[in-house]
């Protein structure tokens, strides 16, 4: 049988938890991953590296790649490495800045070109799977937000920058990304194309899952795959969702892609509150709500990868 080829979606720490849920179906299902990365995150050391060298923000990728590097000692101390980030003085020109962020940037620089070089960095990482831009030009994120100031509750203003629209205290009205019509990469393109599953979230909802919906060439080839969508609701509410419920997360998607349909989507059980609403704005999708215990057990809000892929495996596995 050959290796069931899935697509993931997002950005930060929602891709990552995907991803390594994903790596946890490996003893249950072959499976074929690619990871598909927002490029518009402009604060902290990838915003520091965009503004003073330009490319692709490295931050996003290189969480992706260290979600799917390999089990042997050799690649996780690489994979250690890859996260370590430099202490010190912030006056210090590498303060703050994750090794792995300085090996992307050099290996963008060095190469030329974005796919190989986040090739190159996976097989220093011995991943098991690819990841790639959705875009290989950076983009910036904007927002629509009413109420920024609590004084003027009703004014509505533009929030520029994935670091901005994150912590916003407003409430997010429309979404878009500049430039607004941005090239696709070519090869997350071809992946989704050939893909038996396409998976979205968890994640930042507007910062990491919404964005590959607005570049026209992922969106078109999103909607025109024959792979099955599954989306993973995330655990809680975060500063650029306040105010939006869970059946509102999913009613987001139909907005900004109207002609999205999802099979599958799985929320955890407790997270989720009351399911009636949620499971209608899921059948509005097309989709089946699937409930399940997928949190971490400290109380946290954050996925257990071993929960997730139990979740996932009957799901992804059915009809094979």
């Amino acid at each position: 049988m050959t290796a069931m080829s899935v697509v993931a979606f997002g950005g930060g720490h929602g891709l990552s938890a995907s991803l390594r849920a994903l790596r946890h179906c490996a003893g249950e299902l072959e499976l074929d991953i690619t990871a598909v990365v927002t490029v518009g995150d402009d604060g902290g050391s990838s915003g520091r590296l965009r503004a003073e060298r330009g490319g692709l923000p490295p931050g996003d990728l290189r969480q992706a790649l260290v979600a799917l590097a390999g089990d042997h000692p050799a690649t996780r101390r690489s994979a250690g490495l890859f996260q370590h980030r430099f202490a010190g003085d912030p006056r210090d020109g590498l303060a703050g800045h994750a090794v792995g962020n300085l090996v992307l940037c050099g290996l963008m620089e060095q190469l030329g070109d974005p796919v190989a070089a986040l090739a190159h960095a996976g097989a220093m990482l011995g991943a098991v799977g690819r990841v790639l831009p959705m875009s290989a030009e950076p983009l910036d994120i904007e927002a629509r937000v009413r109420g920024v100031d609590p004084t003027r509750p009703d004014e509505v203003r533009t929030v520029r920058g994935q670091r901005h629209v994150a912590v916003t205290t407003g409430t997010v009205e429309a979404l878009r990304i500049t430039p607004h019509a941005p090239v696709a990469c070519a090869e997350a393109v071809a992946a989704v194309g050939g893909a038996d599953w396409l998976i979205f979230g968890p994640g930042s909802w507007y910062t990491s899952v919404l964005p590959h919906l607005l570049v026209p060439g992922l969106a078109e080839a999103i909607v025109t795959s024959p792979a099955r969508r599954l989306v993973t609701l995330n655990l809680a509410a975060e500063q650029e969702t306040l105010g939006l419920s869970v059946a509102d997360h999913l009613a987001a998607l139909r907005w900004y892609l109207p002609q999205l349909t999802v099979d599958y989507v799985v929320a955890d059980s407790k997270a989720v509150g009351d399911p009636e609403p949620v499971g209608r704005a899921a059948e509005s999708l097309g989709a089946r709500l699937v409930l399940a215990p997928v949190a971490v057990d400290d109380g946290t809000p954050r996925h257990d990868p071993a929960a997730l892929a139990a979740a996932l495996v009957p799901v992804l596995g059915a009809d094979r």
